[in-house]
């Protein structure tokens, strides 16, 4: 997944990017809601005030190890005079400051973590905070999804791999022609997926002509959990020289008894969700 990403909200493009592993959502971007036209003043406004300078203090004792009291006091002692400036890069600078990331350029403008993120947008509009709130919290909905499918798909991808090797070790004899050794593999497959789904691949794509894919990319979660199970106990079969018509047999019923055992499981249940 990219480490910059966009979110819209009330018709204006935020961007959102991972810095350490912490999510950054641009100030600028927020303040052109507001003054498209010069939206670093509104930034330099914002940390003029005695309020945003506490706030900002505070978050840096909580979260940098780094953060220079010593400068924030002279900082602070400041705010509020009519001679009293501050942009992102002098406060970052003179503090050594980590919740705000500003850069120049076609692409930069300054960032703040979610959390000050959050109060920007509150001291630029309340609605517009809350819009904010709503449309990142569908960002990070969408990157758990994502997430979840990714962990599941690597699953049964890493126990594909100790399949397969199962199978070239132990079927596939050394004078078989490349040909031969894929219709192996896809006997194999084909066992698990009778194992499993009670069809062949191509009975499936038989079946489904309109569909993309494999049965596996339709499998639920719990499908995928079992199949893992399933391509793990196979190889071990192999490995102990079982025929194929008695290793389907065994496969199945582990199959039927792990699916009930899956589907019932709450934990099981809340993953298919993600």
């Amino acid at each position: 997944m990219s480490n910059n990403k966009t979110i819209e909200v009330l018709s204006t493009e935020i961007k959102v990017k991972t810095i350490d592993q912490n999510d950054f959502i641009c100030l600028t971007d927020i303040a052109k809601s507001k003054n498209p036209d010069h939206p670093d003043d509104l930034i330099r406004n914002w940390l003029r005030n005695r309020n945003t300078l506490e706030l900002l203090g505070i978050w840096e004792q909580l979260h940098n190890p780094d953060f220079n009291p010593v400068e924030f006091d002279g900082v602070r002692k400041q705010a509020g005079l009519n001679s009293f400036t501050l942009t992102p890069k002098q406060w970052i600078t003179s503090t050594q400051a980590i919740g705000l990331v500003s850069k120049a350029g076609r692409y930069g403008g300054t960032y703040a973590h979610k959390d000050i993120a959050f109060e920007f947008a509150s001291w630029v509009s309340v609605e517009f905070k809350l819009y904010l709130i709503k449309e990142f919290q569908r960002l990070k909905e969408a990157e758990h999804q994502q997430l979840g499918w990714d962990v599941r798909r690597q699953l049964t991808k890493i126990n594909y791999r100790i399949h397969t090797d199962a199978v070239k070790e132990n079927l596939i004899p050394p004078t078989l022609t490349p040909q031969q050794t894929s219709l192996v593999f896809a006997s194999e497959a084909d066992l698990l997926n009778m194992a499993l789904f009670g069809k062949t691949a191509k009975q499936w794509r038989d079946e489904n002509p309109e569909k993309d894919g494999n049965m596996r990319d339709y499998a639920n979660v719990s499908q995928l959990v079992c199949l893992a199970n399933l391509e793990t106990l196979n190889a071990h079969f192999i490995q102990q020289a079982l025929p194929q018509d008695e290793r389907l047999t065994l496969l199945n019923n582990t199959a039927i008894q792990q699916m009930h055992l899956l589907t019932e499981d709450s934990s099981i249940k809340k993953l298919g969700k993600t």
